[in-house]
């Protein structure tokens, strides 16, 4: 008998032990989502060649940004988007389109051993940047160097696209 009210007080013990009532919520996050902007750059003299953008909200130290140039249309008239840098070769040296960012802001430099003003205007004004901002979580698990990929696995559209330009 007493086995058996030994068994009854820790059955219960352990019952009783195992309700709660919510004493740890799951915490709350401001987590943002991934996203996707497009922006008009041109690389002037007057701009040193460089084009700064401010990011609002600013973002988390983890996330991560991506930039991808506009470097024509393919022939069923899909846009075409080369991931940064990219290096252009001319008889005058070397083109590079890049960027750079922090939490705050962006800049997307035209960068040349040479001087660029030689160069077709098309090289320098106009230039459209299709820009992702990638939480911290995706930036190690995603084809970077594909925008759509990028787009698809962050659950992008073409209407998720915030032009920046107007």
């Amino acid at each position: 008998m007493k086995k058996l009210f030994a068994f009854f007080a820790l059955s219960s013990t352990v019952l009783f032990n195992s309700c709660t009532f919510y004493d740890n919520p799951a915490p709350i996050t401001n987590e943002i989502l991934a996203e996707v902007f497009e922006v008009k750059a041109d690389f002037t003299k007057g701009n040193e060649f460089r084009n700064f953008y401010n990011l609002d909200p600013i973002i988390y130290n983890s996330d991560v940004l991506l930039v991808y140039e506009l470097s024509g249309v393919d022939k069923k008239g899909a846009d075409i988007w080369k991931p940064l840098p990219q290096i252009y070769t001319f008889n005058e040296g070397i083109l590079q389109y890049n960027f750079d960012f922090t939490k705050a802001d962006f800049s997307i430099f035209l960068d040349a051993n040479f001087d660029p003003l030689v160069l077709n205007n098309s090289w320098r004004l106009n230039k459209t940047f299709r820009v992702v901002i990638v939480p911290g979580k995706f930036a190690n698990i995603i084809d970077k160097n594909n925008l759509q990929n990028v787009m698809n696995t962050l659950k992008l559209s073409e209407e998720s696209v915030i032009d920046l330009s107007i």
